[in-house]
């Protein structure tokens, strides 16, 4: 069903202070520069900021699982017992995600690449 984690998010406050101290803790410029989120591709591992995320709920870093049919992966979670949190979305560009949350309240995130 996953491909893996290949994506964590960051919520934070202050963008540009932000993209500054992980620049120099990955070792990279960012590949994709907006001012409602900073990705930086490190070793085909996405590590991205979002400077909204506080506002969405996101208490601290949030890790998406990717899977190459999300509708099924939902699924098979919900089938399992997992909660649903936030229902299939299209985040741009095709990029699917959704949430689910175990019975300890443990968020699940999914992600579908176009």
């Amino acid at each position: 069903m996953t491909e893996g984690i290949k994506a964590i998010i960051y919520p934070v406050g202050d963008l540009a202070k932000a993209k500054t101290l992980y620049g120099k803790l990955l070792g990279v410029e960012p590949d994709m520069d907006e001012s409602y989120y900073v990705n930086f591709n490190v070793e085909c591992q996405d590590v991205g900021l979002d400077p909204n995320g506080h506002g969405q709920g996101m208490t601290g870093p949030v890790v998406y699982w990717h899977v190459d049919d999300i509708e099924k992966g939902l699924q098979d979670l919900l089938g399992a017992g997992a909660k649903t949190q936030h229902a299939i979305r299209d985040v741009g560009g095709g990029k699917l995600i959704a949430s689910v949350e175990d019975a300890d309240g443990n968020a699940i995130e999914l992600h579908q690449s176009p």
